[in-house]
């Protein structure tokens, strides 16, 4: 069968963030539970971000590099996000427009909590794998922002913003998807929602047994539907769904035990190798929603010290609930291609924000979802936050007759 897989991988994560550890002195929180959490930083959105910028400002760099015609292949773009900005309108068509890409393209929308992303991408590797179109090229991205408060407790530390844009294709220099290889566990559980513009619920309890359940029910059927196929041995790197780092270290715990592993040391020693470097910017960033996994992917192949190629398993997570454990080979020149974008020096770009800082503009981030006629956005209000050297951003500037308007600021 054909090679398709990741051809190129970005993300955008904003330009500032808080010192989590602030955040918990200024809400009150136990901060013996930091540990716990394995937050360090978290990502924060300024009045101008909304979901069309994070997409746009992540897939831009992917874009751009390529040449005219590569840009033309570019069939299908489908934006996966919790924080969709109209009932009907997707904002993949934001998204196609503001990236100048070919009007033979088609563009939509996908939900379902953290997996969306994850859904979307098998159905575009499925398309490109059975060459209806040879050529072709697929733009997936996962883009979100933070509807959380002080209401949220312990999930607000842990909330991020931004986006991963994934362009799929024939030349996976990234990650070559082993076609036919995965394990799907699904079913219906409210363990989270956004029943508002403004309103993220959650039952955490709930969330964290659904997401350990559908782990070990994934890797199972992954392991039915591949010969010889073992957690412990086939997966040279693992990267999941990142809540927070917490959660992926217990879920790699209990799926070693359930696999006879019953040495801690061993245990933690295996955590380390094939884990720990995809958390390294998660720590930094936060839960991306279904960006999670994929910035998971990128700090895997930006921080291992392996140099390819090397077999990968992924475990995706939604809530609701729908989960997907697959795998896929990283190839020999992705560190190199990931190294290009800089994602750790970016993320040390980022303004940091102070608790007073972070509390001030909580306000307008909250509401950058609201449905409403018409506003303005004053730039200016920000341009404090913004480091000099960023380089062009999309930026919303206005909403007119409930039309959103962006522009490109530096």
């Amino acid at each position: 069968m054909k090679t398709v897989g990741i051809e190129d991988l970005n993300t955008y994560a904003g330009v500032s963030y808080i010192d989590v550890a602030d955040l918990f002195e200024g809400r009150g929180l136990d901060i013996a539970r930091m540990q716990n959490l394995g937050q360090h930083e978290r990502s924060i959105g300024l009045g101008f971000e909304d979901p069309v910028t994070n997409a746009v400002n992540a897939a831009r760099p992917i874009v751009e590099r390529l040449d005219p015609q590569e840009r033309a292949r570019i069939e299908m773009v489908v934006t996966s996000t919790e924080s969709g900005v109209d009932y009907s309108k997707s904002v993949a068509s934001y998204v196609h427009d503001y990236l100048n890409l070919s009007r033979r393209c088609r563009f939509l929308e996908v939900k379902q909590a953290c997996y969306g992303a994850t859904g979307a991408l098998q159905l575009a590797i499925g398309y490109l794998a059975a060459e209806l179109s040879p050529g072709a090229k697929v733009l997936v991205i996962g883009t979100d922002i933070a509807l959380v408060d002080a209401r949220a407790e312990y999930a607000e530390p842990s909330t991020g913003f931004g986006a991963t844009a994934i362009l799929l294709g024939g030349d996976p220099l990234i990650l070559g998807v082993d076609l036919g290889a995965f394990g799907t566990y699904s079913y219906e559980t409210l363990d989270s929602a956004r029943p508002t513009p403004r309103a993220d619920i959650a039952d955490v309890d709930r969330s964290l047994a659904a997401y350990l359940d559908c782990l070990t029910n994934t890797v199972s059927d992954y392991c039915e539907r591949v010969q010889a196929a073992d957690f412990t041995s086939s997966f040279h790197q693992l990267a999941m769904h990142t809540p927070f780092a917490g959660i992926v270290k217990a879920a790699h715990r209990k799926l070693m035990r359930e696999s006879g592993w019953l040495s801690q040391e061993d245990i933690d020693a295996d955590f380390d190798r094939r884990l720990s470097p995809s958390l390294v910017f998660p720590r930094r960033v936060g839960n991306l929603c279904s960006a999670s996994l994929y910035l998971a992917l990128q700090s895997l192949i930006e921080n291992t010290h392996l140099t390819g190629p090397y077999r990968v398993g992924l475990y995706s997570y939604g809530s609701g609930c729908s989960a997907e454990f697959y795998s896929g080979i990283v190839s020999a020149g992705a560190a190199e291609a990931m190294t290009g974008w800089g994602l750790a020096h970016r993320l040390n770009q980022r303004t940091q924000l102070s608790f007073a800082d972070y509390t001030q503009l909580l306000d307008d981030n909250l509401a950058v979802l609201d449905p409403v006629a018409d506003r303005e956005i004053d730039w200016a209000a920000y341009a404090q936050y913004v480091p000099s050297d960023t380089g062009p951003l999309l930026a919303l500037k206005k909403i007119s007759g409930y039309h959103r308007r962006y522009e490109w600021i530096t």
